[in-house]
């Protein structure tokens, strides 16, 4: 399925999903469920951390708070005390490649919720006194969530070093002494850059009606102008990685140290995700859990760790990582956990997927597309998210299927390609006094 261009044309899928575009290249999302008398109004940006300039670090985060001020018909907080009023809820997030503001409201106040986010899409009004009160709020923000973390702050340096020249390896929140620049003209140009309505999707999810959608979003969205200057979505590319890179966060706050690897990973891409599906099936098969591959080995056969883990996050415009991780039992070193981590992954090569434990995991993957369903602000942040980072609206229909056709051979294949060393940054997190071996 492909999206049409004809502004009132629309494609309605098995799963209750039509999508349209506005005349203005809006892109439009409905997503059926009239189980209860709800609906989640969401408006995605594709413009996130990594669409920031160099220099100005924590704009979009910034910009994402700044959009709560006044507007042209709106006084400062009134969007959210209205939602409040009406008995629903409001916020909105940043991420890499995206920005999005959301409410989930009763199903007959949809119609509000659009005039408000479609005002507030062009009609900011902002301030030096806004910008000088939030860049404080957001600095403060930096300090409790990762000043504060030593997790946080570990983390941070894992990336920065995984990536080499992408702007993925730069905080979503920004780094301290960008942040504090941070001035009304950065906030207003990428405001006037990307805030349009041809660089967003609506996604609406719930007790809705896809053309009574489709009126109100004309109403409210087709009456703005498409941005004709919107640069294309050009990142900085990533190098060859051709050297293995290690680091060490040592601080007196740390509770419990542990070794994290991260390795530079291809994303879910659109129209092919058998690579992404491979992965995502790696994640889980060799540390989704208590069955595991990692805990077998690493937390019950040998007892050298008391958790660890595998994570992959294929919903990515540009190349993502592929995270392993292990928490040593007490009296094992980092050292030693490394050693037994790698020997595990070793193993783990030869020896495969063990067939039955990937039919468990795909069974539970049913069961979670089943369950997930019932939930209109997990489907509307599935389709989201994968508009905004380079997906279609069939690459995530077909993905469930997808899933269940990898096979063990695919899985080994992903795993040849994406645990290489050479493209990876091991880093341990531990206490000052910690004694490395």
């Amino acid at each position: 399925m492909s999206l049409v261009a004809l502004p009132f044309a629309a494609y309605a899928a098995d799963d209750g999903v039509t999508t349209f575009e506005l005349e203005n290249g809006m892109q439009v999302v409905v997503v059926e469920d009239h189980r209860a008398p709800v609906v989640q109004h969401m408006v995605w940006y594709r413009a996130g951390s990594a669409d920031e300039p160099k220099g100005s670090s924590g704009v979009a985060h910034f910009l994402e708070h700044l959009l709560f001020k006044a507007t042209d018909t709106l006084a400062e907080g009134e969007l959210s005390a209205t939602v409040a009023a009406n008995g629903g809820r409001d916020n909105a997030f940043t991420s890499y490649d995206y920005t999005a503001y959301f409410q989930r409201v009763a199903a007959d106040r949809l119609d509000l919720m659009m005039k408000m986010e479609a005002d507030r899409m062009r009609n900011i009004r902002l301030t030096p006194a806004n910008i000088a009160t939030e860049r404080n709020v957001i600095i403060e923000e930096r300090n409790q969530r990762t000043e504060n973390s030593p997790r946080a702050l570990f983390n941070e340096q894992l990336r920065a070093s995984q990536y080499l020249n992408h702007r993925y390896g730069v905080p979503i929140i920004g780094w301290r002494h960008e942040m504090e620049t941070l001035d009304l003209e950065d906030a207003e140009a990428f405001y006037d850059t990307y805030y349009y309505p041809n660089n967003a999707v609506l996604v609406v999810s719930g007790d809705v009606d896809p053309e009574e959608v489709r009126v109100l979003a004309e109403k409210h969205y087709g009456a703005i102008p498409a941005n004709p200057d919107l640069p294309a979505r050009v990142r900085t590319e990533e190098p060859p990685q051709t050297a293995e890179r290690r680091l060490i966060f040592r601080d007196p706050r740390v509770a419990q140290p542990y070794v994290s690897r991260s390795y530079l990973a291809p994303e879910r891409d659109s129209g092919d995700q058998t690579m992404g599906a491979a992965l995502t099936l790696l994640a889980q098969v060799l540390g989704g859990g208590t069955t595991s591959y990692f805990a077998d080995k690493l937390q019950f056969e040998s007892q050298k760790a008391v958790y660890s883990a595998a994570f992959y996050r294929g919903v990515s415009l540009d190349d993502t990582t592929f995270n392993v991780f292990i928490v040593p039992t007490p009296g094992v070193s980092l050292q030693e956990a490394e050693d037994a981590m790698d020997a595990t992954l070793a193993q783990f090569m030869e020896d495969g997927v063990d067939p039955e434990q990937l039919e468990r995991i795909k069974y539970q993957l049913r069961a979670s597309e089943i369950y997930g369903r019932d939930d209109v602000d997990r489907i509307a942040n599935r389709y989201g998210q994968a508009l905004s980072s380079g997906l279609t609206v069939e690459d995530v229909q077909s993905w469930p299927d997808i899933l269940q056709a990898v096979t063990p051979d695919d899985i080994m294949a992903a795993a040849r390609l994406v645990l290489n060393r050479e493209a990876s940054v091991t880093g341990w997190l531990m206490r000052e006094e910690e004694v490395t071996q």
